[in-house]
């Protein structure tokens, strides 16, 4: 199979194919692998308008686990249905046959194509509600798994919560949780280069000292390592202003009493609840966002595609100065992305959990 300048030349008795990772059964609990298979398909040739991308690097999310039910929440995206291939992940890898001008063999691009070897992705067409829609990645900016982490969907959900929704103000204190999480880890730094006082929560006390001598976080606690309210108490005395929320449930429950009169709580997922059944009990204080006169906003980071270009200008420029850091959980293997999301699920990874496919010369 070689390429032209734009369009493909195929030898027709060649056939091509690949790996893609389906989904066999809705988990009952906490995801496993026997929930999944993984199978050869052939790989079709890309038709006008489509180049063909041998994937290098897949991101694993905690918000795809909603999507492994039988019925995903109401307003998000579909739940994936049994026997076909896992969809709308993001991914990178290297164009190695296009049919569509603007796109070269050889360039690195980002998709929402994720959980196979290769993609025949259609240019243009609007994926994960727009984050995914095929691009083309600058590698000399950064590596390309940073497009899917600080520079990807992680960071863009981060960076539109605390830049475009938090309404940050002089003298705020900032409460993250899940804060050596992918989203976490961004979204607290981006307050901290801001000039705020930030609090960090995360589920180990390897993480809490990350937070504070990596990352240079003002406080952090553990919050499996006493009271939740207690331990939110003693890193901020004086309350808090705001709470990027990336958890839910008691960890809401918390911020409602620790915020202070108009403050902010941006809420981005829920993953203590991800693997429940059915959802836990709401928060049973919720009369003090009246009280307080609270502002609670959803975020989505689809939402917020056009913030793309700033994303990369802003946040690329953080990451090249060295004013903020990264951290990167890599699962080695296609076969073991079912692996990675049982591991992030159960808090058993740091920064973005990703995927390497292949490496990025194959």
């Amino acid at each position: 199979m070689t390429s032209g300048k734009v369009d493909l030349v195929v030898n027709a008795a060649t056939s091509m194919t690949g790996r893609e990772v389906q989904l066999i059964r809705y988990p009952d609990g906490p995801v496993c692998s026997a929930d999944f298979r993984v199978v050869e398909v052939e790989v079709p040739e890309p038709r006008p308008g489509e180049v063909l991308v041998r994937n290098t690097w897949m991101s694993i999310d905690p918000g795809l686990r909603l999507r492994l039910r039988a019925n995903s929440p109401e307003g998000y995206f579909a739940a994936l249905p049994l026997g076909h291939p896992i969809t709308g992940v993001m991914t990178v890898g290297k164009v190695i046959a296009s049919r569509k001008e603007g796109f070269r063999e050889g360039d690195t691009v980002s998709h929402g194509l994720g959980w196979r070897d290769y993609a025949v992705v259609e240019a243009g067409k609007e994926e994960i509600g727009g984050i995914g829609t095929l691009r083309l990645v600058d590698t000399a900016l950064a590596p390309p798994q940073a497009y899917l982490s600080f520079l990807g969907g992680s960071g863009l959900t981060a960076y539109a919560g605390i830049v475009h929704l938090a309404d940050l103000r002089p003298g705020d204190v900032v409460w993250v949780s899940a804060a050596a999480g992918a989203v976490g880890t961004l979204a607290a730094q981006l307050a901290k280069v801001r000039g705020h006082r930030v609090v960090g929560s995360a589920g180990s006390d390897e993480k809490v000292s990350y937070l504070v001598d990596e990352l240079g976080l003002d406080a952090a606690f553990n919050y499996r390592s006493g009271s939740l309210p207690e331990l939110l108490r003693e890193a901020a005395p004086e309350g808090i202003d705001v709470y990027f929320d990336n958890v839910g449930g008691d960890h809401l429950e918390s911020a409602l009493g620790a915020l202070r009169r108009f403050g902010r709580v941006v809420m981005c997922g829920t993953i203590a609840e991800y693997d429940l059944e059915a959802p836990p009990p709401g928060p049973c204080n919720l009369f003090l966002v009246v009280a307080k006169e609270l502002s609670i906003r959803g975020l989505r980071g689809n939402t917020y595609a056009d913030v793309i270009p700033e994303l990369w200008r802003e946040v690329g420029g953080l990451l090249r100065e060295g004013r903020i850091k990264s951290r990167e959980t890599i699962v080695d293997g296609l076969e073991n992305a079912p692996v990675a999301l049982a591991r992030l699920m159960r808090g058993d990874t740091a920064g973005k959990t990703l995927v390497r496919i292949a490496p990025a010369e194959a």
